[in-house]
């Protein structure tokens, strides 16, 4: 149990024994640790990007049913990030980080073939990932302060996931 209360804990990951693939996010934002759910920021891109991947209207469900069509999709939502301490929202500012345990994925998730980070901060775990035998994909991040056009961030997720 955490006993310091400065460090900030992460969100359970939205997985299952269906996922194919899982998104792997640095760690949650103030407003996604507060609503606690991934993604919460209303400018991050995430649920539009996921959208226009799986052909679904996702930014109009609430949580729950977003959680259910990712699932639905094979798809799941972690973070690398179990703890950390961080002044803000920016992975720039994440210190004193602890990862989540990996080791239970091939358990829980034993259809798990893709993962997929969002972003840079989280793909400084593809090479560990890719040395368990996973697919790997580092791809923009979603984050309103990554400045890449929406656009051009829909259209490298979706030739990630047409390659996979």
């Amino acid at each position: 149990m955490n006993t310091d209360p400065s460090l900030l804990e992460g969100l359970p990951p939205i997985l299952d024994y269906r996922v194919e693939t899982l998104i792997l996010g640095s760690f949650p934002s103030p407003a996604s640790l507060a609503a606690r759910h991934y993604y919460a920021h209303k400018q991050n891109q995430f649920w539009r990007v996921m959208a226009a991947l799986l052909g679904e209207p996702m930014v109009t469900f609430d949580y729950a049913e977003k959680q259910r069509c990712l699932l639905r999709h094979r798809v799941g939502v972690w973070d690398v990030y179990r703890t950390c301490r961080r002044e803000g929202a920016l992975d720039s500012a994440i210190e004193a980080a602890e990862p989540n345990d990996f080791s239970l994925l091939k358990k829980q998730a034993p259809r798990l073939r893709r993962i997929c980070f969002n972003g840079k901060t989280s793909g400084k775990f593809e090479r560990w990932f890719a040395g368990q035998g996973y697919e790997t994909r580092v791809l923009p991040s979603t984050s309103p302060a990554y400045t890449l056009s929406f656009a051009r961030k829909v259209q490298l997720w979706q030739e990630a996931w047409a390659a996979g």
